[in-house]
C-alpha cells in the first residue's frame, strides 16, 4: 500500500542529514513527522509515540504530575494489553510494574532505551529506505535544482 507523504517543511541538507543517526532524525520536527508517517504505515507508531512520552516525561517537574504522567504512559503503552502495547522483555515491564506506585524519573529509562535501540536498528533503516524517504530527498533535490536553474 503506497504511503502518502504530507508536505514537509525541511530543506535537503535537513532531509539528507536524518539519515546520519535517529537523533538527528527525531530531534528534528519535520523528520519526526516523516518518520510518524512512516511508522503509521507499518502500524508501529506506538515505539515513537512511547518513546516522546518518555522524553516528556523526564522534563516533568511536579511530584503529582510524576505520577499521573507515570501512570497515563504506564497504562497507554506498558500494561498487558494497553491501546499502544509496546514489545519490550518480561523483566523490564515486571520492574515497571512493580514501581509504578512510586515513580521516579528514571522509571521508564530501560524500556526506553529498548526502544529507541529497536528503532535504531529496525525502523530507522527501513524509513529510509522507503518511498516516504526517498520522495522526500528527490522533492528537496527538485526543488533546489529548479532554484538554481531557474529557465528549466
Amino acid at each position: 500500500m503506497p504511503v502518502k507523504c504530507c508536505f514537509y517543511r525541511s530543506n535537503t541538507g535537513e532531509t539528507m542529514a536524518w539519515s546520519e543517526s535517529v537523533d538527528t532524525l527525531l530531534a528534528n520536527k519535520d523528520g519526526l513527522a516523516a518518520f510518524r508517517t512512516f511508522l503509521k504505515s507499518e502500524f508501529s507508531e506506538e515505539n515513537v509515540e512511547f518513546w516522546l512520552a518518555c522524553e516528556d516525561f523526564k522534563k516533568t517537574k511536579s511530584s503529582t504530575k510524576i505520577a499521573s504522567k507515570a501512570q497515563k504512559i504506564y497504562s497507554d503503552f506498558i500494561q498487558a494489553d494497553a491501546p499502544k502495547e509496546i514489545n519490550i522483555d518480561f523483566h523490564t515491564k515486571n520492574d515497571i510494574s512493580q514501581n509504578i506506585s512510586e515513580p521516579t524519573l528514571s522509571c521508564f529509562d530501560n524500556a526506553q532505551k529498548l526502544i529507541y535501540s529497536l528503532m535504531a536498528k529496525d525502523s530507522f533503516p527501513r524509513f529510509l529506505r522507503s518511498e516516504v524517504y526517498k520522495e522526500l530527498v528527490k522533492k528537496h533535490q527538485d526543488r533546489n535544482q529548479k532554484r538554481w536553474l531557474p529557465f528549466l
